[in-house]
């Protein structure tokens, strides 16, 4: 069973899922995932090199803020970037979810983007992970202040509502599962609730 948790920025879907793994539950980050498939893929490498240019590896690092750049200067290329990595994704978790094992076969998927990307329809179950915006809108540049980043409350405002559109996406392909993340819950509370939805 592979159960998709998706969230906005600083929902604090990633905290819990740590949680979750720290229980021997098989996590797959789509994000970080992503990145590695960017970098390692040989098949991923040849496709970037042909939308961006030999540039997009500069040195053999990825030009992460390059491609940023150029993605929202041009749309199209957005589309065809995606259209790049998220069919690679989904392989890569399909494969995973083939490879990984517990004791009650269990696993979880976490993206930001679950519907939108086409993941929802791996999973066997949706589970959405949300919180108050002036709390995500606090931990995000708490996040932030931590690793040296400048950041305004207004950016993740921004970014909040930019990723809109994926949370209403969830009322076409309702959620099976809602957990409100606010500072009042104890996570191990919210983790025990997610853990009882997936064992029951």
């Amino acid at each position: 069973m592979i159960i998709g948790v998706t969230g906005g920025i600083g929902s604090g879907k990633s905290t819990v899922l740590r949680s979750i793994a720290r229980r021997g539950y098989p996590v797959y980050d789509c994000d970080a995932e992503a990145k590695r498939l960017i970098l390692e893929d040989p098949d991923v490498r040849r496709q970037m090199v042909e939308l961006f240019g030999e540039e997009v590896y500069r040195n053999g690092v990825y030009q992460t803020q390059w491609v940023a750049a150029q993605v929202f200067a041009d749309k199209s290329k957005l589309a065809r970037l995606n259209a790049i990595v998220h069919p690679a994704v989904e392989r890569d978790i399909r494969r995973w979810a083939e490879g990984s094992s517990h004791q009650s076969d269990v696993r979880f998927v976490e993206s930001a983007i679950l519907i939108s990307s086409g993941l929802a329809k791996l999973c066997d179950a949706v589970v959405l992970i949300t919180a108050p915006e002036q709390e995500r809108i606090e931990r995000v540049l708490l996040r932030a202040a931590k690793r040296g980043q400048q950041m305004d409350a207004e950016q993740v405002r921004a970014r909040i509502h930019a990723q809109i559109i994926e949370e209403e996406s969830l009322q076409h392909q309702p959620y099976d599962l809602k957990l409100v993340n606010d500072d009042a819950t104890p996570i191990a509370h919210i983790v025990e609730q997610l853990i009882r939805f997936v064992e029951q």
